[in-house]
Formats: structure tokens, sequence, C-alpha cells
């Protein structure tokens, strides 16, 4: 058996992973217990990996304006439209929008190509969605883009608090972490903070479901207090620190104590004492915070404002305490080490220094270094609309999805003279906008680094072969720089080659002024390059790494010290108003990652999120007349979006919460980005992605429906979702209008690719229910489920499971129609533990039946929740309801 030890391709955490092929070829994925990020856990996107390696839509041939073309064709015109965009208007006038889902090597020649040789610094990264406020807030109090912690102070703090931070779902191996932490040392605290109370709140001693956007008052009024205590680390705060006075006064000014603080916040005052009395009495802090503070029109200021108390205190630079930001992506900090957003230049310098300029322009002997930083993501886009930017080129990332205002996304690259996009998947809400598709290798294909969110560097490690003609990204930007004249720039064969020069580079005439330094690697062999085990850096001469920063109180600013920030809290910029009365909130599912372009097609990670929903509070959809189940119309004047309601007593009341992964591709009306208007914090350029204000209302359906086939369809309805079931697709449909004739209707949706037709159907026409199958020989092609009721329409699961058959027996065929199994089995009910594929039935019959009374019993019994952990809240919350009080 062959094993290859890479990393996971989703989250910021960087878990290490070892893929195993069998001698037949079939491959499997377990954890790495020797990685440093998830010592042998894996969550559950991490443990079904081995079930996306076959993309069932696989770019694998570079194409122009959709006809298939050779490599040299598409080389040759991407470089010429670019050269001549240029020529006439400028450098300037083209632009590239990368992603944090680009390994190290590739953002390096990309940042190298457009900064270096054609002179503009207009490349930004989908990085600057989540991270760019922490990258900013860090660099004005440290000097330079630095997370001072390590994991492992996780496991030694007396106090973890979670702002905007909902880690169970978005970091699971991390929160797994804090669970194992806080069994082994039952005094270790947990607070969060955050409107919604999440499923990561089930660990905490301490939840404030404090008012959206108040994270700044919070933080102030917390510093103001400290220092009212006398909780100043007057030694350190005198001799490595400056700018208390002014940070304080800005702190005294706008949250003076902690009944104003629980004013504002609305926030009960004891609990407000109670987290302030932690923070002040526990010695070692870790303070994590991520997209609920980041995510803001004032992420900065937030982001320092926490800083700002860890600075204080002096809990920063020692085991177990410091500010601790959670990256998004798999490298997004690896694309801040190379420079991969608009206002940076590589090796953590910037672009805006002039010294940094010339430097940078010397090492890489540019002939053309841009001058000035460039346009910020959502800037950017807007350039490209207005006709500014005529050519883009977007590599493995989303933007029609992700990006707010995402209907103005979609209209700028339809009205964009050159949109170029490098990706693995031949259909997204983006690559379907491009005129140059060039075929991109992806996780377990390519060759390079990436760097997680504790500064661990660490490689992925190609097993499968290439497919098509697919290249990886760095040789693709490389073939380009040649074709436009820079290849004497550009002479790598192998990722090891860049690797080798972006490391030389972080030492290039660094002498101690900047963190940032792997030169101890510049110089590794390719056998070296390959054997690389995680490291964290900065690396010392002899390569070793640095768990944690700041320890001997010496920081990277000018004077050495670290700057207090002084905050003046900003409300969010939309404003409630009568029309658009709740808060949209956007973030992650636990199963699901990005735009579903990978998880999308798992059966497994389908199965606990299988449609769009918006979460609101119970007695507000009783107050709009929606109960749970119904499809709901969001809306403000930017668009709106289709959706299932989910109700929740742990959202507040006039807020809501929709996820951010469905595109197109999966729902007829599903794009939460459309709603978001392109609000920025004016520091960092990072999007306002929770708080945006809306209306919501029903949505009037004359029907419902559901279909399951074999076949991905072209589906109209005015509502659809569509998800992975295995050896199927399930859609969910409605209608606010009546459809004349259901038999055509259905013929026309199952049978679009023509061919033999073995079908069956069943009508009532008075109470408007309609069902068909579609055969082909023996088996079950797809079949369609027609109601005016969404309560009438029988369950999907044991349909669902008719697909997997060969061929339908004749009593199950016979029974189809009534949507009701020949033979009765156990139906599962909704997936709560992915890992595993348990149900909530089978857990709710386990708990009756084997007197089971905790989490760890449900584990013992059914494996539920014994591997990622994250199902474990839910399999609590399932618990609760089936105990006595």
């Amino acid at each position: 058996m062959k094993t290859t030890r890479t990393t996971c391709p989703y989250c910021g955490v960087g878990c290490g992973v070892l893929v195993q092929q069998d001698a037949n070829g079939s491959f499997s994925v377990k954890p790495d217990p020797e990685h440093p990020a998830n010592l042998g856990r894996l969550c559950s996107k991490g443990t079904a990996l081995a079930e996306t390696l076959d993309h069932p839509e696989r770019l694998l041939f570079p194409e122009i304006d959709g006809q298939r073309v050779s490599w040299d064709d598409a080389i040759q015109t991407v470089a010429s439209r670019f050269q001549g965009i240029i020529a006439e208007h400028g450098p300037d006038a083209v632009a590239f929008y990368v992603s944090g889902q680009l390994l190290t090597e590739d953002y390096y020649v990309a940042n190298k190509l457009m900064k270096g040789c054609i002179g503009s610094a207009n490349i930004d990264t989908n990085s600057r969605l989540c991270m760019s406020s922490a990258v900013a807030a860090h660099k004005r109090a440290f000097g330079e883009d630095l997370v001072p912690c390590s994991y492992e102070d996780l496991e030694q703090a007396e106090l973890i608090v979670l702002v905007g931070s909902n880690t169970a779902w978005c970091h699971p191996v991390l929160y797994q972490r804090m669970v194992k932490a806080k069994k082994a040392n039952p005094a270790l605290q947990v607070v969060t903070i955050d409107p919604r109370r999440t499923q990561t709140a089930d660990l905490a001693d301490l939840h404030l479901g404090l008012a959206p956007g108040t994270d700044a008052i919070l933080f102030n009024g917390l510093l103001a207090w400290l220092v009212a205590d006398g909780r100043i680390a007057t030694e350190f705060v005198a001799q490595s620190t400056e700018g208390l006075k002014a940070a304080l006064e800005a702190a005294r000014n706008s949250a003076p104590d902690a009944k104003s603080v629980a004013e504002q916040c609305n926030l009960d005052i004891e609990a407000v004492q109670r987290f302030f009395h932690l923070f002040a009495t526990c010695e070692k802090v870790v303070t994590v915070f991520s997209q609920g503070v980041n995510q803001s029109s004032s992420g900065v200021d937030k982001g320092n404002a926490l800083i700002n108390c860890h600075l204080l205190t002096g809990r920063i630079g020692k085991p177990g305490m410091g500010p601790f930001s959670f990256t998004g992506q798999p490298n997004a900090m690896g694309g801040r080490e190379v420079g991969g957003l608009a206002n940076q230049l590589a090796a953590h310098m910037e672009i805006g220094n002039p010294q940094h300029r010339e430097l940078v322009q010397r090492f890489w002997q540019a002939p053309r270094m841009a001058g000035k930083p460039g346009l910020k993501a959502v800037d950017l886009f807007e350039a490209i609309h207005d006709g500014k930017v005529k050519a883009v080129w977007i590599m493995a990332t989303n933007p029609v999805v992700s990006l707010p205002d995402s209907g103005r996304v979609r209209e700028a690259l339809e009205m964009c003279e050159c949109v170029v996009v490098s990706d693995c998947v031949r259909h997204t809400d983006t690559v379907d906008r491009a005129h140059i598709r060039l075929p991109a290798l992806t996780w377990g294909e390519r060759n390079g680094a990436v760097t997680n969110t504790d500064r661990t560097i660490s490689r992925q490690r190609p097993f499968l072969p290439v497919p098509g003609e697919a290249r990886q990204d760095w040789e693709i930007i490389t073939a380009v720089a040649r074709a436009m004249g820079f290849g004497a720039y550009f002479p790598y064969q192998s990722a090891h080659e860049i690797f080798c020069e972006h490391a030389a580079l972080s030492a290039f005439e660094n002498n101690g002024t900047r963190c940032f330094d792997i030169g101890a690697w510049q110089n590794l062999g390719i056998a070296e390059y390959d054997a690389l085990e995680p490291t964290q850096w900065p690396l010392d001469a002899a390569g070793q790494g640095t768990p944690r920063l700041f320890a001997d109180g010496r920081f990277f600013t000018a004077s050495g010290k670290a700057q207090f920030i002084s905050v003046q809290p900003r409300p969010p910029q939309s404003i409630r108003t009568p029309e658009h009365p709740f808060v949209l909130n956007t973030g992650r599912v636990r199963d699901h990652w990005h735009t579903l372009t990978r998880t999308g097609i798992s059966a497994r990670l389908s199965a606990h999120s299988s449609e769009p929903t918006v979460e609101i509070h119970p007695c507000d959809a009783r107050d709009q007349g929606l109960q749970a189940g119904d499809i709901a119309r969001i809306h403000n004047a930017l668009g709106e979006i289709l959706v299932r309601v989910k109700t929740s007593r742990d959202q507040q009341r006039g807020s809501l919460f929709v996820p951010m992964h469905w595109s197109d591709q999966f729902g007829s009306a599903a794009r939460v980005g459309m709603l978001v208007p392109a609000v920025t914090d004016p520091l960092s350029g990072q999007p306002e992605a929770k708080h945006a204000t809306v209306a919501i209302a029903p949505f009037a359906a004359r029907w419902h429906g559901f279909l399951l086939s074999r076949r991905k369809l072209a589906v109209a309805a005015e509502f659809w979702s569509c998800a992975r079931v295995e050896q199927a697709w399930r859609y969910e449909l409605a209608g606010s209008a009546p459809v004349a004739d259901w038999a055509t209707f259905a013929r026309g949706l199952l049978c679009q690719q023509g061919g033999d037709v073995n079908w069956a159907e069943y009508q009532d026409t008075k109470r408007n229910t309609y069902r068909a199958a579609r055969f082909v020989g023996d088996r079950l092609e797809s079949c369609l489920f027609i109601s005016p009721s969404a309560a009438w329409l029988p369950p999907r699961d044991w349909l669902a499971g008719l697909f997997v058959q060969e061929a339908l027996p004749p009593a199950e065929r016979a029974s189809l129609l009534t949507g009701k199994p020949a033979v009765a089995g156990e139906d599962r009910g909704r997936t709560v533990c992915a890992c595993f594929n348990v149900g909530e039935k089978t857990i709710r019959k386990a708990i009756a039946e084997q007197g089971l009374t905790t989490v760890e019993d449900i584990g013992r019994c059914l494996q539920a929740g014994t591997n990622c952990g994250s199902c474990l809240p839910e399999l609590g919350a399932v618990l609760a309801t089936c105990l006595p009080a």
C-alpha cells in the first residue's frame, strides 16, 4: 500500500493527512498523527476527501470561447490580449484575482509577473474577504502581519475567549483540541462572544450574545476596566509598548465602565462584569478572533481593540496567551507571505515603501516594478464594471458567488473585454463567464507548500496522475510570462526552484528587520524539499522553527515597540429601516466549503445541510407569517434570494443567518452575496459580510416537489436547490404559478437527453398531485413527486436509496409511486454525524432503547461524534430533548 503525507485543502487549520492507495488503485484518507496541527484528527470534510477526487465536471483542456484549443494557442491568446490592452491603456488596465486555495509557489510567480514585470499592483486575493482586517490590525500593532500564538497555547491557556468564531463548525479540529483541553483541565474557562449562540457556545462557561457590530465597544470597555482595576503589566507596557494614553482616552470616551458597555452591547451587566473579571484574573488568556470580527466596516479597529487588552496586561509572547486570528483558507497566510494582497510586496514588505520596492526590484531584477498599491478586491471588480480594468485573470476562486453585491460582479465580468479563468472545474458561476478557460491542477495533483493559521509551513504532495491537459498554476503563469517576453525572470522548471527563491527573498537584506524569514531553506535540495517537515516560521540559522513570537518583548515597528491603537467604535454602515428591519449575517455550515465545487459532489457532506436555509428566531418567523420548512423571500434594494426557513432560539430577534455556500450551480436564487452591499473597512478593504439589512416574507408557493435523477438536470422553476445523494442528485422544487400539464412538464424535465423512455406515472387532478418515474431497463433513472403542500410529499431517504440498486425488484417498482417502501426499513432521519452517517432518528432510538444518558454513551454505541467531533453540540441537543428535565 502506497502512502502519501500531505495536507488538507480546506480551512486554515492545515491538518496533515495520510493518503493511502491500495493494490486496486482505490484511495483512502486518514489523519496524520504526527502533524502538529491536528495530531491525528480530521473534521468531516477532511474525512470525506477521498469521495471528492473524481469531479464529474472537470475542466481538462484549454478553451477559448467554449471551443477546445491547444495550450500554445491559449497561452499566446492570453499573452497577446494582455499585451494589447497594456500597450493601449497602460498596466493598470489589467488585473489578477487569486486565491487562498493556491499553493505558495503559484502565488509567488503570479505576484512576480504582475508587480515586477507588468508593473501594476492590481493583483488581489479572495483572502481580502476573510483575513485582511486581521492583517491590518497586526501591522498596526506589531509592525508586521504576525500571528503570535501556536496551537499549543490553546491547551495551555486558563481562559479562551472566542470572538466572532464558530470554531466548532469552521475550525472543528481546533475546537476538539479545546474540548480535550477542558476535559483535562476543568478549571479552563471558555467565553464565546457572538450575536448568534452557535454550536461553539456548547463549550462555553459564558456566552455574550452582544448586539451585532458592538465588539469594539466591549473591548474598549474591557481596556478601561482593566486600567481602573490596576491590571496593567507596568514593566512590559513601559519597555515594550507605545500609545497607551491615546488608546485609553478613546476607550474611556466610548465605554467608560461595565454599565455603559452593557447598555450599548445589549448585555446583562452581570455577564459583562463576569467576563471582565475572568480576563483580569486568569493569567493565561488566548483571545481567538475570526470572521465575526474581520468581516466588518470597522474590522481593523475591532481587532486592535482586543489586541490592546493583551498589550495592556502583557499577555502576549508567553505560553498559553495572546491574540490569535484563526485563518479561513488553507494558504491564506502563505499568500500573505508572498505579497498576495494588492497593498503588499513579497516577503512581508510594503509596496508603499520605496525602500522595500527598491529591494524587491533588485532581488528580482524586475524590468517594471509597480510603484503604488493596486486595487483591493471590491474596488477591483467595480473598476472592471466601469471599464477601467479591461482584462482580468481569475485563479482558483469564484467571485461571482463570494464577493458582495455579487449581481454587479457578474455584470462586470459579462461586460469585461477579456476574462481569463484558471480552474479545475468547467462550470462555476465565474468560469461560465470566461472567454478563456485554463485547466488547472487541484488537490492531490499539485506540488508545493501552504502555511496554516499558526505559521506552520507544510507540504502538499501529489498522489494522483495529471488529468487531461491540466497544469499547475505556476506552470500556466510562467508560460504566459514567457509569451509576454519576460522569460528571463521565469526560468522555473519545478515548484522546488520557486520555493527556494521565495525563501531567499525572505532573507535578502533582512538582518532581523522583518520577522518573516525562512532563509535557512533557500538552498534546499529537491530531496530535502520533498521531505520538508511542518515547521513554524521564522526559522533560525539551523532551520528550527519558532512556536510563538515576541517572547523577547521586541516588535517589528519602527521603534521596536508594540503600538496601542486608539479605537473609536463605529456602527455598521447598513442601518435597519422599516422597509428592511432585519440584519443579515452570513457564514459557513459544518460540512460544506466555499461555493460547493468540492464538497457539493459528496453525498455524505451534502446530507447534513442539503439546501440553502435562513435561520430565524421563532417569534420573528411567526410575526412574518413563516413556519419552519416554508420557503422565504429575503430581499433588499440589491436583489432577492429564496431559501428554506429554519427556526432557532439561538438566533437573536431581528437577525437572520444565511449560509454563504450556495451558487447558481446549486440553487435557483440562493447567492446570499446578492444581498450584501459592497461596504468595506476603509483600512483593510474587507467587506462587511455580517451586517446587511433586509426584509423577509413568505414565498407564496402554489406547488412543491422534489425529483431524484442520476443526471444533473437543467431545472426551470422559481425555487430549486440540488444536493448530491448516493448515486443521484436530489432537487427540491417549488413554484408560485400553476402548471397546466404536469405530464408534459415531467417529460421535458426528466427526458432532456432523449433515448428510450420506460415511464410510469400517477396523477390525482383533484388534489393536484403528480408522480412519475423513468427507468432505463430495470434501473431507476429518475423520479418526480409534486404536491400542493410540502407536508404531503413522501420522505426522500428511502427513494434516494433505490438509486443504489442496479435493478429495481418488482415489489419496489410497484410501490415506488406510492412513496412508501414495499418492505418497511429503518428511517435514519436527518444526518447528524457526517463522519459515520448517523441520523437523528437512529440516535433517538438508541437513547430510548439503550438507556444512553451522555454524548459519550452515544459515541460508544453509534460512533457518532468520535471522529472530528463537530457534531457533538448537535448530539447534546438531541440528547437534551430525549432525557427528563
